[in-house]
């Protein structure tokens, strides 16, 4: 790995604010780079509040939406919402289309069949709506860029509002309202909300002209959270102020569906990291291997026992999801070794039995196996679909543009896109996409980078410093956990591997006399004998708390060791 320390910060800054914060340089060091530099920029970071949030008319079209929601209402119109099958799509369905329940109660939900319909707004979907006479369908987390389909639906005399929060393209879709602060006519003052999170505006829009509050809302900010964690999008501004309140509503009063799938994590207190990676994922297992209508139909159910009902299927589902996953992960990496591509600058491999479903996490798999811009594709009726993933400030999206003559349409965003092609494309596609690839990107991005905040003396993890860090979570891109180094460590001589092949690494290490702290380094068992017999070393590491049959200790979680 590449470690790049982050420069230096001015050092009077740091002073002052540590100074008026009464904290140690190292945090006030933290927060400059975080770009907070005032006493007052540290208050609102670490004291997030629900007033922070932005008026939800401020959005461009949202005007339009709620007028023609309330004339909806009014005219006891049927009303449809449709959401993409992933998770920022089915926690926005359940959102929207419950707070809409609350009140009114022609409401539908729809959610494309992954592999029938595909990603986004369907023809298929408004045919539905047609069928079953539904004027109004609100569209969340796609339809940015569903300009045909909108027509379409216009035919049949079908309004369509869309929250979105991809890039549009150059044409906006003939909507009622297009609810997006990526538009470049919005001047929404933040525009790296999730999908979930353009449709919570919305909500918000709607209940203040209810005559609610924003703590009215409250209950809904688990979905919302989990919509945060799960789409990879900045933990800054209103994110982090969504997410934080979320994660308590997640930890005290979740709804039955979340609480429901809470059930195998054995910890007492959640944090974003175990909604991304256990809570998330068994929401999308239900979209990769069933349909995602099960994710919605659980996320709005209220009572206890049925949610269990559904949450035991979504766990099947979710078994499923990683046996696949292992074994077309195995596949395509024979695939790369056989055809001898250890050495390019993409990967892009194809098998057509290979399960649509699972090709995300497999290009996953496969980007931090080889660390480079990688797609997976396979069969999809008469196409190919594929999923890609990126690299470290490399955008995969824009290559995907250069190379979009091949392509017959795709969207997404820097670091996960998504696409379809005739399958006597594939050839030349890859071969332009590696081409692109090798153009463009930097070769230092081909080497995994660890950036790391500051250097640490082990004296340094006092209680009250923990307790500081602490309040900077909930972390995530742009926020996330510091990254420390330490030089000069030494095991005291209980170094060992641990798990099935002992690809894991646990220590317990002490710096000039300090005391003993443990560490544990997943998938760094390789690096025992570097740290063996006393031998000094240096390790970048975040600081982690690991609770075991109810005691909590601090331990470090190495990145790297040197």
């Amino acid at each position: 790995m590449r470690w790049k320390k982050s420069s230096e910060s001015n050092n009077q800054i740091v002073q002052n604010l540590a100074k008026d914060l009464g904290v140690e340089t190292i945090v006030a060091k933290l927060l400059v780079q975080r770009g907070i530099t005032t006493l007052e920029q540290a208050r609102t970071f670490f004291r997030p509040s629900l007033s922070d949030l932005h008026d939800p008319y401020l959005m461009k079209d949202m005007h339009q939406a709620v007028i023609r929601i309330q004339k909806a209402i009014a005219k006891n119109e049927n009303i449809m919402v449709f959401g993409d099958y992933d998770v920022d799509g089915t926690t926005s369905v359940a959102l929207l289309a419950s707070y809409l329940k609350s009140y009114y109660p022609n409401v539908a939900t729809y959610i494309p069949d992954r592999y029938d319909e595909g990603y986004g707004i369907s023809y298929k979907g408004i045919d539905f709506a047609d069928d079953n006479n539904i004027s109004l369908i609100i569209a969340l987390d796609c339809g940015i860029k569903s300009c045909d389909h909108i027509d379409y639906a216009t035919s049949k005399n079908i309004d369509f509002i869309i929250c979105d929060h991809h890039r549009p393209g150059p044409i906006l879709p003939k909507a009622i309202a297009v609810l997006d602060p990526k538009r470049e006519d919005c001047d929404y003052p933040y525009d790296e909300l999730c999908g979930c999170g353009v449709g919570f505006k919305l909500v918000q829009a709607l209940a203040r002209n209810k005559g609610q509050t924003i703590e009215d809302l409250i209950p809904y900010l688990d979905l919302v959270a989990t919509a945060i964690a799960a789409d990879i999008v900045p933990m800054t501004g209103e994110n982090r102020v969504l997410a934080k309140f979320g994660l308590e509503v997640i930890n005290s009063n979740p709804r039955p569906g979340v609480k429901a799938l809470m059930g195998s994590i054995k910890k007492n207190i959640l944090t974003i990291t175990d909604v991304v990676f256990v809570i998330a994922p068994r929401i999308n297992a239900a979209g990769r291997i069933k349909h995602g209508i099960h994710a919605v139909e659980l996320l709005s159910e209220y009572d206890f026992d049925q949610a269990q009902i559904f949450a035991a299927e979504i766990e099947k589902y979710n078994s499923e999801r990683k046996t696949l996953d292992k074994e077309i992960t195995i596949e395509a990496l024979d695939q790369i070794k056989n055809n001898k591509e250890e050495n390019r600058f993409s990967t892009v491999v194809y098998q057509e039995n290979w399960h649509k479903g699972v090709i995300g996490i497999v290009a996953s798999r496969l980007t931090e196996k080889y660390y480079r811009p990688t797609i997976v594709f396979t069969k999809s009726g008469d196409k190919l679909a594929a999923s890609a993933r990126s690299v470290k400030h490399f955008d995969v999206y824009n290559a995907l543009e250069a190379c979009s003559e091949h392509l017959e349409q795709f969207g997404g965003h820097m670091y996960a896109a998504g696409m379809t092609m005739q399958e006597h494309k594939f050839d030349d596609f890859k071969n332009a996409f590696e081409a692109e690839v090798k153009n463009t990107i930097h070769p230092d991005l081909l080497i995994q980078e660890i950036a790391i905040d500051c250097e640490i003396d082990l004296r340094d993890i006092t209680p009250k410093f923990l307790r500081i860090l602490k309040q900077f979570e909930p972390f995530g891109p742009d926020n996330m956990n510091p990254i420390f180094c330490a030089s000069n460590l030494f095991d005291t001589g209980y170094a060992k591997t641990i798990g099935a092949d002992s690809e894991h690494l646990r220590a317990f290490v002490r710096q000039n006399g300090s005391e003993g702290i443990g560490v544990i380094g997943f998938n760094l068992g390789s690096k025992l004998s570097a740290i063996q017999n006393r031998k000094h070393f240096e390790a970048a590491f975040c600081i982690d708390e690991n609770e075991f049959k109810g005691e909590v200790t601090v331990q470090l979680r190495l990145s790297d060791i040197r």
